[in-house]
């Protein structure tokens, strides 16, 4: 079984793959706007076409969404490891925003400066067609894949996924696997791969305050009702003390305190107050007292608020007494912590500040849980060698900031832990104008794809030798 003859009918190939590559890029598969409905239901039998080509058993299956593309190449034949790799992606993208702040149009795919410029192209296209490229390379050179193999590629990734969970628990059967692969992570810098092992979880609310029946003039009325937007101002304010700490009860007491060896790699590797200001273009750094930048990057839970609305917000002065303000707010959350629990205390905590001079509305959006995958398994093992043995150096192990609700939903479900072999640079744009994927990474990433299924092949038959 030689991976480098898989990688050498990429290298051969590689211009058509890019075709494919930019062919995928340019279907509007925008799943948050109904007009686009159609371009979705063609994206996905791309998808399930670029499958099907690399011997896979592909088929698109309806939701009560958005459709899921789901691919499986069989069990495997006598003699070869019995080790079945699921791997998750998404073929939906962000509206493109302003058009004016593009350089080139969001859909019709632009390579400049080693790079391809669209929407998708680094979440989540452009990973993706690293998998699906490597697939077929390793069919045209041998006749099997060396493990089993499963794709399920969804269409709602970008609306948070609502019928996911459903179809995960609905397909857990066909579903089943030993480890999920996705490659919708970041690397460390433009140079440097990373494997992500941890995200944090999430909740979010809506605060509605209502006061009067409609907006008042200030000066007759100020100081005589409450004004909603000082009372949740008030409410929001009592959420943090002057140490950066959030203020509900119970909020900290199922977090596990960082180890020393933990603290030491987000030292080393993680973001630091310059880069932090560098990217952000904030005057300073601030958050919870007796943390680094780095450790409430990521690796410390949070409560932040999204959006804010309420009275005038017009061109010059309009002196009213809003009758309604709202806040959005989100808390991430680490290991351990009970998104239910916190959704709990942060009702109680809240009404608990809300005067009875108002009404108070909470609404939930969303909760999930954080995840932690353990860094010694053989996937993860064999995750770090393909990218060390692809990028000339090894991975930094890292912990993501952000919210993958999919991984412990795999991880109830499926019992799978999920491997993130990310392959985009953090400053590609991320659901801003002018996205894009670098070729280098494109190239290479297929190559970390095909390396790691070699390996872990390998790995598990001499395991099971053992």
């Amino acid at each position: 079984m030689s991976v480098e003859a898989a990688v050498a009918v990429f290298d051969a190939k590689r211009d058509a793959f890019l075709a494919d590559l930019e062919t995928f890029l340019r279907f509007e598969s925008i799943s948050t706007q109904s007009e686009h409905t159609q371009d979705m239901q063609h994206c996905a039998s791309w998808v399930r076409d670029q499958l099907a080509s690399a011997g896979l058993d592909a088929q698109v299956l309806p939701t009560a969404g958005h459709p899921v593309v789901f691919a499986d190449s069989g069990p495997v034949p006598s003699g070869q490891p019995a080790l079945t790799l699921l791997f998750y992606g998404h073929y939906d993208v962000q509206p493109p925003g302003d058009l004016k702040l593009w350089n080139s149009p969001p859909f019709d795919p632009t390579i400049r400066d080693g790079a391809v410029y669209a929407r998708g192209s680094a979440d989540d296209k452009g990973p993706v067609m690293t998998h699906l490229a490597a697939m077929r390379c390793w069919r045209e050179t041998h006749p099997h894949l060396p493990v089993r193999v499963k794709f399920i590629t969804e269409g709602e990734e970008e609306i948070g996924s609502p019928n996911l969970p459903g179809f995960v628990r609905e397909h857990a059967d066909q579903l089943s696997c030993d480890y999920v692969v996705l490659s919708d992570s970041t690397k460390l810098d433009a140079d440097t791969p990373a494997l992500a092992y941890a995200c944090r979880g999430l909740v979010y609310k809506e605060m509605t305050v209502d006061g009067p029946s409609h907006d008042l003039h200030s000066g007759q009325y100020g100081g005589a009702v409450a004004n909603p937007g000082n009372v949740l101002a008030a409410i929001i304010a009592s959420l943090h003390d002057a140490k950066g700490k959030v203020t509900i009860f119970g909020f900290y007491d199922d977090v596990v305190p960082l180890t020393d060896k933990e603290r030491e790699l987000l030292a080393e590797v993680g973001l630091n107050d310059a880069q932090l200001l560098e990217r952000t273009g904030s005057p300073a750094p601030t958050g919870e007292h007796g943390y680094s930048t780095a450790e409430r990057y990521c690796a410390r839970p949070t409560l932040d608020v999204n959006g804010l609305t309420g009275g005038y917000a017009g061109e010059g002065a309009a002196t009213i007494i809003p009758s309604r303000a709202i806040a959005k707010v989100s808390m991430r959350l680490v290991a351990h912590q009970d998104p239910a629990r916190i959704s709990k205390a942060f009702d109680e905590a809240v009404r608990q500040a809300c005067p009875p001079t108002v009404k108070l509305a909470i609404k939930n959006y969303a909760h999930c849980r954080a995840y932690v995958a353990p860094t010694d398994s053989p996937g993860m093992q064999a995750a770090i060698k393909a990218l060390a043995d692809s990028y000339g150096r090894p991975p930094v192990l890292t912990r993501e900031g952000g919210t993958l609700p999919i991984l412990p939903l795999f991880k109830e479900v499926l019992g799978a832990d999920s491997l993130l072999l990310g392959f985009i640079v953090p400053d590609c744009n991320l659901h801003s104008p002018n996205e894009f994927f670098c070729l280098r990474d494109f190239d290479i990433g297929t190559r970390v794809i095909l390396r790691f299924l070699a390996g872990i092949a390998d790995q598990t038959a001499r395991a099971n030798q053992a």
